[in-house]
């Protein structure tokens, strides 16, 4: 009778949620996997990031970035209001800390689409929940033929991309995944693989703790 008195508030519990992390080289196709990932995964919510830059035509304010003002990015930096800042191309970017925290304790997941500098600062503030996964393109002529699509990219702004896709690409040795994006339906797959396989981790489901005490106790009472 202890077991199950024990074990009915662990029941209760949720989840623990998953923060994923994915980063790549610009142009290598983390935001069209993270659409994807999102149109088709009821349980995971994207972390809407602030952004100093311009918003694109594309873009809209709240749903793709928060849009700010740098001065006002920088209050909300100094406050401590921020999981994690960095500046990219020129641009400040930052992740809102108190919505990551509701959603993991409320067990639904987040996905992340920010750059390594980022990664290294969520990971150290929440090293126990974050998962990241590091997308690689195909080849340099493919990573440039992306850039060159993208109707939005300036020549200047795509030679500066592929000048700190080196970078990018070598601190991609310090994620715990890595994925050659060379067929989309494949990364996509082997994304989600990932995960569900983070999803399971036993430390992450009180609830089977729960279920473990009563299946010992009902086989102690045969």
């Amino acid at each position: 009778m202890a077991l199950e008195t024990a074990a009915e508030p662990l029941a209760a519990q949720p989840r623990r949620g998953v923060l994923l992390i994915l980063s790549s080289p610009s142009g290598a196709g983390k935001s069209t996997l993270t659409r994807a990932l999102l149109d088709t995964d009821d349980q995971i919510t994207l972390s809407i990031s602030a952004t100093t830059r311009a918003k694109r035509p594309s873009e809209a304010d709240g749903v793709h970035y928060r849009f700010l003002k740098q001065r006002d990015f920088d209050v909300m930096r100094d406050a401590g209001e921020l999981l994690e800042f960095a500046e990219v191309h020129g641009n400040c970017y930052g992740t809102p800390k108190e919505p990551v925290e509701q959603a993991l304790r409320d067990g639904r997941d987040v996905l992340f689409d920010i750059d390594w500098q980022g990664t290294r600062q969520v990971r150290e503030a929440m090293p126990e929940d974050v998962v990241t996964v590091f997308i690689l393109p195909p080849s340099v002529p493919e990573l440039k033929a992306r850039l060159e699509r993208r109707a939005e990219n300036t020549p200047e702004d795509i030679r500066r991309r592929l000048r700190n896709a080196a970078i990018e690409i070598e601190r991609g040795s310090n994620y715990e995944y890595s994925v050659v994006n060379d067929d989309f339906e494949r990364c996509l797959n082997e994304v989600r693989a990932i995960l569900q396989a983070e999803r399971l981790k036993r430390w992450r489901q009180p609830s089977l703790d729960a279920k473990a005490a009563r299946l010992i106790q009902e086989l102690s009472a045969d």
